[in-house]
């Protein structure tokens, strides 16, 4: 065996006991599937919070994994949002599923295309033509108001059952679960993304690209790769929004929706993909809360959360989280406590 297969070897091995499941995994997959039957008045959240899970999922596959800052990613969320929209609408694609996949495609080849204006800068540049691409979607779709519905969005939309057997209904309990199934299929997708070969030299170009380069790694090639994929993933989390609420509007190319997401990151972490998911059940958990006490001034106080975890520290703040479960666990004799993910650690 040469000094390179050796090498490939033990690589292929690091990646393959990184990539084994924890029981802690499990148990948030469970609790999950538990929302089904314990929140039966909360659906229509619970579907919000299962799609923007996953677009924070896909920014993290470019941001936490290979350091592509982008402050325009929203581009791809509502470029997928209406593609499907007006998928349903023409009847061009009826069956959900389907359309879902084909306007993660249309997203993902427009993600293909600008890529090669986002790796063309560092990230001051970056992003300012990720802000910049979003803002031209949407202006191009507000001028093309008699495709698009322009600032009245998308409207008339009817989905039709998916796989022509389960109709979505009023109270959002079909559109719950559509999503989240969707969700768990793409996360186990970008798990077994992060946790190969691919993963590992992305994770080399974002510590030290330099580096990388000099030890073989096509470092264009590989991020034109992820950020067409994180824009698949972006495009189905906008499909998901619009084949849930029927309804395609401007704001899913606004900026709000691309800092909202900055925001669900910061909540909880980049670097390993539960941080998406935790981070936007709660920032939609805090943005319920405050939107309850206080209508008006709810952005005050998720601003506030944002600087308190800053001054903290996300570390800190998951010690103490975890200390009582750490706590129980060593009462029934457990030897190894439940620690920090290590994609997030410093």
């Amino acid at each position: 065996m040469t000094v390179n297969e050796s090498l490939r070897a033990q690589v292929g091995t690091f990646a393959i006991q990184r990539g084994r499941w924890h029981w802690g995994e499990a148990v948030f997959w469970l609790l999950a599937v538990a929302c089904v039957f314990l929140f039966p008045n909360r659906y229509l959240i619970l579907t919000e919070i299962a799609w923007l899970a996953l677009f924070a999922m896909s920014l993290d596959l470019i941001l936490g994994y290979a350091g592509i800052v982008s402050l325009g990613h929203a581009a791809f969320f509502g470029f997928g949002g209406y593609a499907a929209g007006l998928l349903a609408l023409h009847h061009v694609v009826d069956e959900p599923v389907l359309a879902l996949l084909v306007a993660g495609l249309a997203a993902m080849a427009l993600g293909f295309v600008t890529s090669f204006l986002v790796m063309r800068g560092t990230d001051l540049t970056r992003l300012m033509v990720t802000l910049a691409i979003a803002l031209l979607l949407r202006e191009l779709a507000n001028r093309f108001s008699n495709i698009t519905g322009g600032s009245d969005g998308l409207q008339g939309i009817e989905m039709a059952p998916i796989l022509g057997q389960f109709s979505f209904d009023i109270f959002g309990k079909v559109g719950f679960i559509y999503c989240l199934a969707v969700l768990f299929v793409l996360f186990l997708l970008a798990r077994r993304i992060v946790h190969s070969p691919f993963g590992l030299s992305l994770r080399a170009i974002r510590n030290n690209p330099l580096r990388a380069s000099a030890i073989g790694i096509p470092v264009n090639r590989r991020l034109i790769a992820i950020y067409t994929i994180a824009a698949f993933y972006a495009g189905v989390a906008g499909a998901l929004s619009t084949q849930t609420t029927a309804l395609a509007s401007l704001d899913g190319f606004a900026f709000d929706r691309s800092a909202d997401l900055m925001l669900v990151l910061i909540i909880g972490g980049t670097g390993y993909l539960y941080g998406g998911l935790i981070g936007a059940v709660i920032f939609k958990l805090l943005q319920e809360l405050f939107a309850t006490l206080t209508p008006q001034y709810w952005m005050f106080w998720i601003g506030l959360v944002l600087v308190a975890i800053v001054l903290i520290g996300r570390e800190r703040l998951h010690r103490w989280v975890l200390y009582v479960p750490n706590l129980v666990l060593r009462r029934f004799g457990a030897k190894t406590p439940i620690a920090l993910a290590e994609g997030d650690r410093p």
